[in-house]
C-alpha cells in the first residue's frame, strides 16, 4: 500500500518539477503538452501515467493522435516550441487550422489571426512502444472517470477481478476525487481484490477484512482461493480473515436471496390476484366453471403483442392459411415507446368482449349446472388456443419491454426490476378500482344483489342476464390485463394461460368464493408461498431427509423445485379445505344459491 502511495507521489511531483507553477491545477491537456515537450522518455511515460483515471474528453482524442503521428511540434518567432494538433478542412495549399493541444484554443499569430499550417512543415511528436504502453493503459482506464456512474462501477469492478497491480495506481487518484457514494464502495472492493495479490502479509490482511466489510457477492470465488493459499502457506491469521469474509458473504447472499424471493413473489401474487379476481366475480356471482379463463389470459397478452407490432413495422397473420398484412405506425422514440400504455386498455377491451361472447353464445345456458359448465368452457378453451395457434403461429412470440419498463434498482445486491414493480403497483390499483365499482357504483349494487340472491333481484327488476353479461366481461377483462402483464415478464404463447388457471381457481377457493379481500389475502398468500418453497426447496427436502422411506423420494423430487413448490402448496390448500371448507371469508346469506 505505501509503495503504490509513494509511486503516486513521485508521478505528481514530477509534473511539479516539469513547470506546474504552485497554485496553478493541471489539466490533463497541459499534462499532455508537457509530456510533448519532455526531453527524457521517463518524464513523458511519468506524466502520462498520471492521466490514468482522470476523466476528461479530451484525453482519448489527443492520445490516439500522438499514436497516430498526428500531434505536432510548432516553433514560434521567438523560439517557443508549441504542441499542436491540426483540424478541419485543407485549403488549396494543403493547409489546416492548427489547435494548441494545451487549450483546445486556435494557435494564432501575433496580429491575433489563425495560422494554418501543413503536417510536412512540421515536427511530429515522436514516441516509442513503452509510451504507446502507457498511452494504452491509459485509455483502457477512460472507462473509470466516465460521467455515467454505472459505467464507472463497471469499469472498476473489471479491472479490480483482473487483479492487476500496475492498474493500482489509477484506482487511488480516483478514489481521491470520486464522491458518488455506490462507485466509492466498488473502488473499495476493487482495491481490497488487488491487494489480494500483494506479497505483503500485512496488505492481503487489510484486503481480506475490507471485503468482509463489503461482502460483495463477486467476491466469493477470490475469497475461497486466498482461503486455499492461507493454508497452504500456513498462515493463520490470514486463513481465520478469509473465513471470516466468506461467512459475511454468505450471510448476506442469504439476505439478498430471502428479499430478492420476496419481492418476485410478490410480484407473482400480484398477477394471480389480477387472474383470479374476475374469476373471484364471476364464479362468486354465476356458479360457472369457467376453463376458457386462461384463454383470455393469452388474448390480452397478443393484444399487447399485436400493438407492439402496430406501433413497428407491422405485422402479418395468417389465420386460417388467409395471408394478411397490418400495417404499421412505423414510430420512434418515445412514441413507440408508448405501445404499452395503450396495450393497456386494448387488452382489457379485446378479453372482454371475447367473454361477453364466451357468455352470450355458451355460458348463459348453464347456469347452475356447474358439470356442464366445466365441460363446455374447457371445449372452448381448447378451441381458442387452436384459433391462437392458426392465426399467430404455434411457437411463441416476444413483446418487447418499454424503456421505462426494461431496467431496475439495484438496493444492497438486490435486484428491483421495473416490470415488475410495475405490477406491483397496477395490481393495487385494480384491486382499489374493484373495491370501488362494487361498493361506491350501482352496477356493484345490482352485482352485488344477484349474487347475494338472484331471484329476489330478479323480482325487483334487476336485469339478472344483462348483469350477468356485464359481470362476466369485467372478470374476463381483468384476466386480458394480467396477459398485458406476463408479456413483459415472459414469453408469450397459445397456452400461457394454462399455466395460472389452477392456481387461479385454488386462490378463488381459498379466500372464500365472492370475496374481494379474501382474493386479495390468498392470491398474495399462494403466490409467495409457491416462490418460497422453489427457493429453498432443496434446503427443505434435505430437512426431511431422514424421514423413512419418503426421504429418498423427496430429495429426488426437490431436483424440480418448481414440481415440488406445486405440490406443496396443493397439499397445504387441501388440508386448508379441510379446516375451512369455506374458504378464509364464508359467504353468509339467507339464500345460498
Amino acid at each position: 500500500m505505501i509503495h503504490y502511495c509513494l509511486r503516486l507521489f513521485r508521478i505528481l511531483a514530477l509534473a511539479g518539477l516539469l513547470g506546474f507553477a504552485p497554485g496553478w491545477a493541471a489539466t490533463p491537456r497541459t499534462i499532455i503538452a508537457q509530456a510533448t515537450l519532455a526531453e527524457k522518455p521517463a518524464e513523458q511515460r511519468a506524466l502520462i501515467a498520471s492521466l490514468a483515471g482522470l476523466g476528461d474528453s479530451a484525453i482519448a482524442p489527443l492520445l490516439n493522435a500522438w499514436r497516430m503521428d498526428a500531434l505536432f511540434l510548432y516553433q514560434d518567432t521567438t523560439g517557443t516550441r508549441v504542441p499542436v494538433l491540426l483540424a478541419g478542412d485543407k485549403d488549396a495549399q494543403g493547409r489546416q487550422g492548427a489547435l494548441r493541444v494545451d487549450t483546445g484554443d486556435p494557435l494564432r499569430d501575433a496580429a491575433g489571426r489563425p495560422l494554418l499550417l501543413a503536417a510536412g512543415e512540421l515536427t511530429a511528436v515522436e514516441h516509442n512502444s513503452a509510451l504507446r504502453r502507457a498511452m494504452r493503459a491509459v485509455l483502457d482506464l477512460l472507462e473509470v472517470a466516465s460521467p455515467d456512474p454505472a459505467r464507472r462501477i463497471h469499469a472498476i469492478q473489471t479491472i479490480g477481478q483482473t487483479q492487476d497491480q500496475e492498474k493500482m495506481p489509477a484506482l487511488l487518484t480516483r478514489q481521491t476525487v470520486e464522491t458518488d457514494e455506490d462507485v466509492r464502495q466498488a473502488l473499495r472492493e476493487a482495491l481490497a481484490l488487488i491487494r489480494l495479490k500483494s506479497p505483503a502479509g500485512e496488505d492481503r490482511l487489510e484486503a481480506l477484512r475490507e471485503l468482509e466489510h463489503g461482502h460483495s457477492l463477486s467476491s466469493t470465488d477470490y475469497l475461497h482461493t486466498a482461503l486455499k493459499e492461507a493454508e497452504a502457506r500456513r498462515q493463520p491469521e490470514l486463513a481465520a480473515a478469509a473465513r471470516s469474509a466468506l461467512r459475511a458473504v454468505e450471510k448476506h447472499r442469504a439476505w439478498v436471496d430471502f428479499i430478492g424471493t420476496l419481492f418476485r413473489s410478490l410480484s407473482l401474487g400480484s398477477i394471480l390476484l389480477v387472474v383470479a379476481l374476475g374469476l373471484a366475480i364471476t364464479f362468486g356471482l354465476m356458479g360457472v366453471i369457467n376453463m376458457a379463463h386462461g384463454e383470455m389470459i393469452a388474448i390480452g397478452a397478443y393484444t399487447t403483442y399485436v400493438v407492439q407490432n402496430i406501433f413497428g413495422h407491422g405485422l402479418a397473420l395468417s389465420p386460417f392459411g388467409f395471408s394478411v398484412a397490418v400495417p404499421g405506425f412505423h414510430a420512434t422514440g418515445w412514441l413507440y415507446q408508448f405501445y404499452f400504455i395503450a396495450a393497456l386498455p386494448l387488452s382489457f377491451l379485446s378479453a372482454a368482449l371475447a367473454g361477453v361472447l364466451l357468455e352470450r353464445s355458451v355460458i348463459q345456458f348453464l347456469y347452475r349446472r356447474p358439470l356442464e359448465s366445466l365441460l363446455a368452457t374447457w371445449g372452448v378453451s381448447l378451441i381458442l388456443q387452436q384459433l391462437l395457434r392458426l392465426t399467430f403461429g404455434a411457437n411463441n412470440v416476444q413483446v418487447g419491454s418499454p424503456i421505462y419498463l426494461s431496467g431496475h434498482w439495484t438496493v444492497a445486491d438486490v435486484l428491483f426490476g421495473w416490470n415488475r414493480i410495475f405490477v406491483i403497483g397496477f395490481a393495487g390499483l385494480i384491486v382499489a378500482g374493484i373495491w370501488l365499482v362494487l361498493t361506491h357504483t350501482p352496477l356493484g349494487l345490482l352485482i352485488r344483489a344477484v349474487m347475494q340472491n338472484r331471484g329476489m333481484a330478479a323480482c325487483l327488476g334487476v336485469r339478472t342476464q344483462r348483469v350477468n353479461m356485464i359481470t362476466f366481461g369485467l372478470g374476463s377483462g381483468l384476466a386480458g390485463l394480467a396477459g398485458a402483464f406476463l408479456s413483459q415478464i415472459g414469453n408469450v404463447g397459445p397456452s400461457l394461460g394454462q399455466n395460472y388457471i389452477v392456481d387461479s381457481f385454488m386462490v378463488v377457493v381459498v379466500g372464500g368464493v365472492g370475496k374481494l379481500m379474501g382474493t386479495v389475502i390468498s392470491g398474495l398468500g399462494i403466490g409467495s408461498l409457491d416462490q418460497f418453497i422453489q427457493q429453498y426447496a432443496p434446503a427443505l427436502a434435505s430437512s426431511l431427509g431422514m424421514v423413512p422411506l419418503v426421504g429418498g423420494f423427496l430429495r429426488n423430487l426437490a431436483q424440480d423445485s418448481a414440481v415440488f413448490g406445486k405440490i406443496v402448496v396443493l397439499c397445504g390448500i387441501i388440508l386448508f379445505l379441510q379446516w375451512r371448507p369455506a374458504g378464509l371469508f364464508a359467504t353468509r346469506s339467507r339464500s345460498l344459491d
